[in-house]
């Protein structure tokens, strides 16, 4: 009976070791994932993520979770395996109050903390309720055509429309999702979304009468560029390396939001970020298809608080 005990109490001990170094690797990564997200806001952007606020603070803040910046390569959402954040791929700009969105954005609806022979999820479960409430029970059925396409595009997954997964997508989603009014501009959106340099940042309304930009800007505070509509835009996007702002309505920038959203999460599949199974990964992927849906018949949040 002593010696069983001590086995226990040997097997309890090295469970508890183990467990406590899980945590401990989980504390780090979603530390390092708050400081990318929350260390930069419009009255106190972190410098570090932004080096080019050092020598002007006229510009609004960008603020930068995994995914968009909407700038550079996706790659750098995820923290090093040194535990050290690389610097963040999209940035999403805080909304202002009339159109804020809630704090955590439908990217960061799950959290990928990648545990040595195990994977943590964690969803915000509050913000998918307070989306979903009054819609009843959400029940789902694999549609089998769509799972098939899926799982051939996940043997060798790429960003090109050639797969069957991807085209139809394209054709359903993203096409209608980012067709504007100016067919011109929205191509070049949609270019800029693949392509992984479309950055949106917030426009200071208080400050737009003194505001002197260096960069040719199109539209304006109250005339979206890509609808033509009267609309108060609080937000302003810009393409690539070029020169031009764009203002955008709070209705276009959730639609250009639903679409990256949709591309950072199938580069997270492709650079294998991800560590679930098959078919959770596909409904993640429907979700998102949902939200380009939503967003295109020019449903979006706004802040009621």
């Amino acid at each position: 009976m002593v010696h069983e005990a001590n086995v226990k109490q040997a097997a309890a001990e090295k469970q508890l070791k183990e467990a406590q170094g899980k945590i401990d690797v989980l504390q780090a990564e979603v530390t390092a994932l708050k400081t990318l997200v929350l260390t930069s806001t419009p009255s106190s952007p972190n410098r570090q993520l932004h080096p080019q606020l050092q020598s002007s603070g006229t510009r609004g803040a960008h603020k930068h979770i995994g995914g968009h910046i909407r700038n550079k390569s996706a790659s750098g959402a995820f923290p090093s395996s040194h535990g050290k954040p690389e610097p963040s791929s999209v940035s999403i700009q805080p909304v202002a109050k009339e159109d804020r969105e809630p704090a955590v954005p439908a990217l960061l609806s799950l959290i990928l903390c990648l545990v040595p022979g195990q994977s943590v999820s964690v969803t915000f479960d509050h913000y998918w309720q307070e989306r979903g409430r009054g819609l009843g029970t959400d029940s789902r059925q694999v549609d089998s055509v769509l799972y098939a396409e899926f799982l051939m595009w996940k043997e060798n997954p790429s960003l090109e429309r050639s797969s069957a997964f991807l085209s139809r997508i394209y054709r359903e989603d993203i096409g209608p999702c980012l067709s504007f009014t100016r067919s011109e501009l929205s191509q070049l959106v949609q270019s800029a979304v693949e392509n992984n340099s479309l950055t949106i940042e917030p426009v200071a309304m208080s400050a737009l009468p003194m505001v002197k930009a260096s960069a040719v800007e199109c539209g304006g505070p109250k005339k979206c560029a890509l609808s033509g509509m009267s609309r108060l835009c609080r937000h302003r996007i810009k393409l690539g390396d070029k020169g031009s702002y764009y203002y955008i309505s709070p209705s276009s920038r959730a639609r250009i939001t639903a679409v990256c959203n949709f591309f950072t999460y199938i580069r997270y599949i492709q650079q294998g970020l991800v560590r679930h199974d098959a078919e959770q990964m596909f409904w993640e992927v429907m979700r998102l298809r949902r939200e380009m849906t939503v967003a295109k018949l020019g449903f979006y949040l706004t802040d009621q608080g």
